[in-house]
């Protein structure tokens, strides 16, 4: 079973990872059940460990937070879905190139709900929309922003921290940050897009879309 847990308001980042932490090594005894965490945290920055000094462009902006996440810089604030993904690698397979398919599967399918094409780039994490009413990049090639973000990391084959979709997030926040070390590419939101969603909304995909990609739970 994979347990569902939903918080409102803002969450302590650090309290956060605390949670996972205890939550993950209670998984991998075998002492408690999967679980999908969704949450908002507050206004903050995250460095991964492959984070590079000179993408925390503005370091006095917000809180900075070191982790063991897999990835580079990245934003989280009101107004974008995080859900952390606590589950048994091990016991779905112990191939983590597949089951980070799988979490951007997830969130395409999620997006596709609303009718928005969410598509993976080569070198480059996270899931990506064209933009084509902007103007194309030098070489030509069609704009595109990012919409989500990805970065796990996993201990005795469960996997904690997750993705995060922007709902409807201040997007200049991004501003202080390369996001995942990307200057080619902006960033944007379902809301940006034009599209009046709600939290409640892509909460109800992400439950929808997850036995879609995940087999039942």
């Amino acid at each position: 079973m994979v347990e569902w847990i939903t918080t409102e308001g803002l969450t302590d980042y650090r309290q956060a990872e605390a949670w996972m932490e205890a939550r993950a090594t209670a998984i991998a005894a075998g002492e408690a059940d999967e679980c999908i965490w969704l949450l908002e945290h507050p206004p903050l920055y995250t460095a991964g460990t492959s984070a590079k000094a000179e993408d925390l462009t503005d370091p006095d902006r917000f809180d900075v937070f070191e982790t063991r996440r897999g990835g580079q810089y990245t934003y989280h604030g009101p107004g974008q879905r995080v859900a952390y993904t606590l589950l048994d690698v091990g016991k779905r397979g112990q191939d983590v190139r597949a089951f980070v398919h799988q979490l951007e599967s997830w969130v395409i399918a999620t997006l596709d709900t609303f009718n928005v094409r969410g598509e993976i780039r080569q070198g480059r994490v996270g899931v990506w929309v064209e933009r084509p009413e902007k103007p194309p990049l030098p070489d030509g090639s069609p704009a595109e922003d990012k919409i989500a973000a990805i970065g796990i990391r996993l201990r005795k084959w469960v996997s904690f921290h997750g993705l995060s979709i922007n709902v409807e997030p201040d997007l200049s926040h991004f501003d202080g940050i390369v996001p995942c070390g990307i200057a080619d590419h902006g960033v944007t939101s379902l809301v940006d897009l034009g599209l009046p969603v709600t939290m409640d909304d892509v909460d109800v995909a992400l439950k929808q879309r997850f036995t879609q990609i995940f087999g039942a739970d």
